[in-house]
């Protein structure tokens, strides 16, 4: 019976939209809008990391679509993550990789954040995004980008400006969160 609703879910929620397609041309426009948005993020930005991070940014979302076998919306491919059918692909696993790839590149004008919308939300899922900010700067000054939201396409828009989530600092919500904690480590009932 469980296998049944778990089929009848995915079924329903591969009516969220089409499959991605990994292959879709990213273009010299894309990069370049990324790029000089980046770039307008404080004075002190170096326009060529800027453009370094876009161009990662785009090439990255493509070899991690790849990687996380991409085929599908990304509620559907977040049932089969959970499911143990696909290796990764869940937005906090897009986050962190893309964190983890910006900041090894030892920027020395940019930085990543990371933060969680609907995380006091009990009726959404949480949703998590890395975000690049010039240095120094909080992430409410920078550019989300979430390569889960399409399904390993990259959406990327000011912070503020992203009119589909709000963004709250991870930290801030891991810091709330453990205070609702009892002495256990446990929620309290």
């Amino acid at each position: 019976m469980k296998r049944y609703f778990a089929i009848l879910g995915l079924v329903v929620l591969a009516a969220c939209g089409p499959p991605s397609e990994v292959t879709d041309p990213v273009t010299e426009a894309d990069i370049s809008a990324l790029a000089k948005s980046i770039e307008n993020l404080g004075p002190n930005v170096d326009p060529l990391e800027a453009r370094r991070a876009a161009e990662i940014a785009y090439g990255y979302t493509r070899q991690l679509a790849i990687e996380y076998q991409i085929e599908d919306p990304p509620l559907v491919h977040n049932t089969k993550v959970n499911a143990g059918l696909k290796p990764r692909g869940l937005c906090w696993h897009w986050a962190e990789d893309m964190e983890n790839r910006l900041d090894a590149e030892k920027f020395e004008t940019l930085e990543m954040e990371r933060a969680i919308a609907n995380a006091f939300n009990d009726w959404l899922i949480d949703h998590s995004t890395a975000i690049v900010v010039a240095k120094g700067e909080s992430f409410e000054e920078g550019i989300v980008l979430d390569p889960w939201r399409y399904g390993g396409h990259l959406f990327w828009d000011e912070t503020l400006d992203d009119t589909r989530y709000t963004w709250v600092a991870r930290e801030e919500v891991f810091a709330r969160k453990r205070a609702r904690l009892g002495p256990d480590g446990l929620l309290p009932r």
